[in-house]
C-alpha cells in the first residue's frame, strides 16, 4: 500500500513538473515585439523559446482569457480565434490544430507558448536576434481587429530596403537595424532626396550616400533579421531615430560633413544619428 501511495506521489509530481521547465534547464531571454520589449519574462529551454501568450497576442490588438472549464487559454481577434492548454503539444488556430515545437505550460499563472510555433500559426516573423540575445517577433498590421489584406510596398521596396539595412548594419541590434531603415524611409519622404527607396539607396548627387553602393556589398543576400526590420518599417513601424537623414560610424568615418551642418539625434550601437 505505501509503494503505490509513493508511486502516485510520484507520477503527480512528474505530470506537474512536465507543465514547466525547471529552473535549472531555463533560463530568462528577452522578447521584442515590433521593436519593443515584452515586459512579461520569456524563458529559453532545450532550444526553444516560451513566451507568455497573453503579452505577445494583447500587443497585436488581441483579447486573451482563461477559460476555466475547458482548462485552456481562449484568444480572439475579429474572426480569428485560438486555444491554448497546458501539457499539449499543439496550438488551435481557427479551429485547426497546430503542432508545436515543445508543450504548452503553466508558470506563475501565466499561459506559455514556443514562440516560433506561435508565430508560425499565426503567419508573423520572428527571427534570433543575437545582438540580443533573444527572439524579434513581428506581428501582422491589425486594421480595425482584423488583418490587412496586403502590404503597402513593392518586393522591390523590400529588395533593396533589406539589403542597405544589412550591408550597413549587420551585426547591429535589432533597434540598430530599425534606426538604419528609418533614415533611408526619412529620405524617402523628405523634399531633399528622391521619391523611391532604390533611388534614395543609389543617390550620387552629393556623391555616393552609403558606402555599400561603392563596395558592392549592397548586392549581398540580407540576413533574415535584417528582412524583418525591413517589413516592420514598410508595414508603418514608427521610426525609431525620429526624422533624422543621415548617420555614420565614427569607427569608420570621421564624419565632418556631418557635424558641421547636421544636428545630432542620438547614438544606436555604432552609429550615430543626425537630423
Amino acid at each position: 500500500m505505501k509503494e503505490r501511495l509513493l508511486a502516485g506521489a510520484a507520477a503527480a509530481l512528474l505530470s506537474l513538473t512536465a507543465l514547466t521547465p525547471t529552473a535549472a534547464a531555463a533560463r530568462m531571454v528577452p522578447v521584442t515585439v515590433n521593436g519593443s520589449l515584452l515586459p512579461s519574462a520569456s524563458y529559453l529551454s532545450g532550444g526553444v523559446t516560451a513566451v507568455s501568450l497573453r503579452a505577445l497576442l494583447e500587443t497585436a490588438g488581441w483579447t486573451v482569457t482563461w477559460d476555466s472549464q475547458a482548462g485552456q487559454a481562449a484568444a480572439r481577434c475579429g474572426d480569428a480565434s485560438l486555444t491554448a492548454r497546458p501539457g499539449e503539444t499543439v496550438l488551435t488556430v481557427n479551429g485547426q490544430d497546430r503542432a508545436t515545437t515543445a508543450p504548452v505550460f503553466l508558470r506563475e499563472g501565466r499561459t506559455y507558448v514556443p514562440v516560433r510555433s506561435l508565430c508560425q500559426a499565426l503567419g508573423w516573423e520572428v527571427c534570433w536576434d543575437g545582438a540580443l540575445g533573444g527572439a524579434a517577433v513581428t506581428t501582422g498590421i491589425q486594421v480595425n481587429g482584423a488583418a490587412a489584406e496586403g502590404p503597402a510596398w513593392t518586393e522591390e521596396d523590400l529588395y533593396w530596403l533589406s539589403r542597405v539595412i544589412s550591408a550597413e548594419s549587420r551585426g547591429e541590434s535589432f533597434q540598430g537595424q530599425l534606426a538604419v531603415g528609418s533614415v533611408v524611409m526619412n529620405r524617402v519622404a523628405s523634399d531633399e532626396f528622391p521619391d523611391t527607396i532604390r533611388e534614395v539607396v543609389f543617390d550620387c548627387k552629393d556623391g555616393v550616400q552609403f558606402e555599400p553602393v561603392s563596395n558592392g556589398t549592397i548586392y549581398d543576400e540580407p540576413s533574415p533579421l535584417s528582412v524583418t526590420a525591413a517589413k516592420q518599417i514598410l508595414s508603418g513601424g514608427e521610426s525609431v531615430v525620429g526624422d533624422c537623414l543621415y548617420f555614420y560610424a565614427p569607427a569608420l568615418s570621421q564624419g565632418k560633413w556631418i557635424n558641421a551642418n547636421r544636428t545630432y539625434y542620438t547614438t544606436i550601437g555604432c552609429h550615430r544619428f543626425y537630423l
